[in-house]
């Protein structure tokens, strides 16, 4: 089994890592077939969470001049005829033989039936008396095969392909508590990102193998290369060299034991060879297939030595020696549980001499190992396991239910089926399975496999659409199924403490993805979201914030998407070296991070995760190098992207309750160096520059509204430029004199000038005359038609409502109704891409009124509402209509009504 590994940059992304432990994604060796016909393990070596090789890779095989001494029952290894890999017809596979011996080379692979018909025997795999299971990794069929050889063979010990290391962890797979699917995780001590897992499935034969062994009384040992050497530092050993020409087939890929299985067999699909000779075998000999299996691999290896990976040549002689020192310890009386691609190499007789040297030298890391949760979405192919299955739930379901699986596959697609509203009736149910019996007998398949399910369940169940089949694919055939692993498995202390806090707050990790709606005035929300952010902090991602269903603009609601996944147990691991709490280790990384920013926006974004996150003891810090960052900071434009987050900030402290005072003096400090520079920042823009001082106007103004209740005018003079005369909120006045003179300077962008403009007119400071007076010098004929056109995008452009302001002011129509028709025709096509995209923006319903008026012809009087004749608008308020919603309105309001 071939572990899968990560790194601390990036946990998930695939790299190759030491010598081939189990895929961080899941190896797959080729697992028992079911008939004569000899089967493959796909290989695994180890790679990254985010992706893994397809197939567990062999190792180039290790001739030695002598047979190990065996004693006890004499080996009936099989021996096997290769042959050329995909030419000339296959021949039939060898018959077993009574002693060890080496593959006797031939001429092409073992021949492949197409369907389970033949049976290769009942006779184990042996090696000098020693009990060799090749199996392919989470195959159920390999599991029920392994379950009943070591029921008939009643071994002393058991060995198990994965990290030597883990031997000390075994017991823990005995504890009630502990449900697979779960993986052995080990990661560098000293880069806690740099891991590797080991995954295992109910399903799983080494699983199977492990609890067979505890339940009776068996020794179980890993045997696989120790997870320190698969960690360390790369090594030219370690490295699977594309330019080998013995490391690839004769097509220059690595080798896929079962696809050329299947291939012999005449089969183009690997997985449905692989069902129908082992999974949906149906006599009553399980164990039969594992001679054949260990006939085909070493067929394979002969013809193709280590298939394209020869990392694997230093995994098997380290298994070779552990099985030697289980020999001595445990006699004859052992079983060893492997991917069936390096049966052929525990076969074949080398020295000790020449396996330790091939382990000479190897580099180590220091590693630590424990259980962790796995999933089956993890599992599948698709997530980028290269040793994974197809579909991990249909697997658990054939495993779990031997007995009439069909049925209650199909029993249970109608249940979800039925929960999401879908209509399925005990009829359909019945159809259902007769059509997939059906299609099995028409395709020479044995029994109905997941083809033929799902065929049936698309026309009788989702009456041929895959729509409600894909609901069917995701949540059975994948599934999201969890694992498990006890309290007394060894974490760090950091996990520890979220574990902890996942219980007290009643967060329990899913791998399933789900909605999560936070009330911040409940306490017991409230402190899910400040954990939520603290890891967010951390660099643990379990939660994402999420637009909520219910809209609102309070600060009270958050609303996040929650799914665990087993890497996140690596970034745990990684966040541990800040603290041993989750609100210490965020508190320690919060003030590196600020000592470390360089740029105002990301200290003010810290400030922000700071107060999200309830880090109390952070903000002094935090604060502390935002004022001295904002002191130092001269461009208008960093502090205007700031100060919209100190904004939010600040309400953030309001409804969670933190203090921010310090927080709102530098806010304060921020708002009036921005007063200052601001006109000056917005003249002499190019298009693009412009159109981004744009944004950042449209956020300061919102932030000026938030702060002006919330800080204190410093003292000293006011900054120059005009203010609002009698304005109660300072602040807001002087903003409004900023918007004032960007407004009317000449050399700032239309964009711009047109936008405060805007501005001024939402708040009131202008009225429409005003606002019409400001439109029309802009639109004169001596404008030039693009900064005309970017006027108007400014003032009525994108989702401000200035549609609706047109609609509602026919006196502003007709001033934009007149520019357009003086707009000369050589300039009307350069500024027509501008208006279409600043009228594009608009609801429909309110370009379609904008038409019907333009059609009219808008009058152009002045301000004020629109004319009698005017579709939609009466020529003026009619007080006895508006009166009869009162008594509605009181009763939704619950008020009563004065009399």
């Amino acid at each position: 089994m071939t572990p899968t590994t990560t790194t601390p940059t990036e946990p998930a992304a695939p790299t190759e890592p030491a010598p081939a432990p189990a895929s961080t994604t899941a190896p797959a060796t080729a697992s028992t077939p079911a008939t004569a016909t000899a089967t493959a393990s796909t290989p695994a070596s180890a790679s990254t969470t985010a992706t893994a090789p397809t197939t567990e890779p062999a190792s180039t095989t290790v001739p030695a001049p002598a047979t190990a001494s065996t004693t006890g029952t004499p080996p009936t290894t099989t021996t096997a005829t290769t042959a050329e890999p995909a030419t000339g017809t296959p021949p039939t596979t060898g018959t077993p033989s009574t002693t060890a011996t080496a593959p006797t080379p031939a001429r092409r692979p073992p021949r492949v039936p197409r369907g389970p018909g033949g049976s290769p025997g009942v006779s184990q795999a042996r090696d000098g008396g020693v009990l060799l299971l090749g199996v392919r990794h989470h195959g159920p069929g390999s599991a029920r095969g392994v379950r009943a050889a070591l029921d008939a063979a009643r071994p002393g010990a058991v060995l198990v392909e994965g990290p030597a290391e883990a031997d000390a962890l075994v017991a823990l797979a005995a504890d009630p508590d502990m449900r697979p699917p779960v993986a052995l995780l080990a990661h560098a001590v000293d880069d806690p990102g740099r891991a590797a897992f080991w995954p295992m499935a109910a399903f799983s034969p080494e699983w199977v193998a492990i609890r067979w062994a505890l339940d009776h009384g068996a020794a179980v040992r890993f045997i696989d290369l120790p997870a320190a050497h698969t960690l360390a530092a790369v090594d030219p050993t370690w490295s699977d060299d594309e330019d080998d020409e013995e490391a690839v087939s004769g097509s220059g890929l690595r080798v896929d034991p079962v696809a050329e299985l299947a291939r012999a067999a005449g089969y183009e699909d690997a997985e449905r060879w692989w069902e129908d000779v082992v999974e949906l075998r149906g006599d009553g000999d399980p164990t039969a297939p594992f001679d054949a299996l260990a006939e085909a691999m070493g067929a394979l290896r002969e013809t193709y030595g280590h298939g394209g990976h020869p990392r694997d040549l230093v995994r098997e002689a380290h298994m070779r020696l552990r099985l030697r020192a289980a020999r001595k310890e445990f006699g004859d009386s052992v079983a060893v549980v492997c991917g069936a691609w390096h049966v052929p190499a525990l076969t074949r007789a080398t020295t000790v001499a020449a396996d330790k040297a091939l382990l000479k030298g190897l580099p180590r890391a220091k590693t630590e190992l424990t259980w962790v949760p796995w999933t089956h979405r993890r599992l599948a192919r698709r997530s980028g396991y290269g040793a994974g299955i197809d579909a991990p739930g249909w697997y658990a379901h054939l495993f779990a239910a031997p007995d009439r699986p069909v049925e209650r596959w199909m029993t249970g697609v109608a249940g979800l089926l039925r929960a999401e509203d879908h209509p399925v009736s005990s009829a359909d149910v019945i159809e259902a399975v007769r059509l997939a019996e059906t299609l099995a007998a028409l395709r020479g398949r044995p029994a109905p496999g997941l083809d033929e399910t799902t065929d049936a369940v698309r026309a009788v169940f989702c009456e041929g659409s895959d729509v409600p089949l894909g609901l069917v694919r995701d949540r059975l055939v994948v599934g999201d199924v969890l694992g498990e692993v006890p309290a007394g498995a060894p974490a760090v202390p950091l996990q520890r403490d979220l574990t902890r806090r996942q219980r007290t707050l009643r967060l329990k990790p899913e791998a399933q993805e789900r909605e999560l709606a936070l009330d911040l005035r409940k306490e017991t929300d409230a402190e899910r979201s400040r954990l939520l952010h603290r890891l967010r902090l951390l660099g643990v991602h379990w939660g994402e914030p999420a637009a909520g269903r219910v809209a609102g603009t309070g600060t009270f609601r958050e609303t996040w998407r929650l799914r665990w996944e087993p890497e996140l147990h690596v970034q745990v691991a990684e966040a541990g070296v800040w603290g041993t709490t989750v609100e210490a280790a965020a508190t320690a990384k919060a003030e590196s991070r600020a000592f470390a920013a360089t740029a105002l926006t990301d200290i003010t974004a810290l400030a922000e995760q700071c107060l999200l996150a309830g880090l109390a003891d952070a903000l002094p810090v935090v604060m502390r190098a935002l004022a001295d960052r904002a002191a130092l900071d001269t461009d208008v434009a960093h502090l205007a992207e700031a100060l919209p987050t100190l904004a939010r900030s600040l309400r953030y402290g309001d409804v969670r309750g933190t203090g921010t005072a310090a927080l709102g003096e530098v806010a304060a400090g921020l708002a009036e160096r921005i007063c200052v520079g601001l006109p000056s920042a917005c003249a002499g823009l190019d298009t693009d520059a412009a159109a981004q001082m744009r944004d950042r106007l449209d956020a300061v103004h919102t932030s000026m509204g938030l702060l002006d209740d919330r800080t204190d005018p410093p003292e000293g003079p006011a900054p120059p430029g005009p203010a609002e005369h009698g304005d109660p909120r300072p602040l807001r006045g002087r903003w409004a004199g900023v918007l004032r003179r960007i407004a009317g300077r000449d050399r700032v962008s239309g964009v711009l000038r047109g936008r405060a403009a805007r501005l001024l007119l939402d708040e009131g400071r202008i009225g429409g005359g005003e606002a019409a007076l400001l439109m029309s010098r802009a639109l004169s004929p001596g404008t030039p038609p693009a900064d005309a056109a970017a006027w108007i995008d400014g003032f009525v452009g994108g989702t401000s409502g200035g549609g609706l302001l047109l609609v509602h002011d026919e006196h502003l129509l007709g001033l934009v109704d007149d520019w357009l028709t003086s707009v000369p025709d050589e300039a009307f096509t350069d500024v027509l891409p501008l208006l279409r995209r600043t009228f594009s923006a608009y609801e429909p319903g309110v370009r379609r009124t904008l038409g019907e008026l333009a059609a009219r012809g808008p009058r152009s009087g002045g301000p004020g509402p629109a004319d009698p004749g005017t579709p939609g608008f009466g020529a003026a308020s009619d007080p006895a209509r508006a009166d009869r919603v009162l008594p509605l309105l009181h009763l939704i309001l619950g008020t009563e009504a004065r009399t």
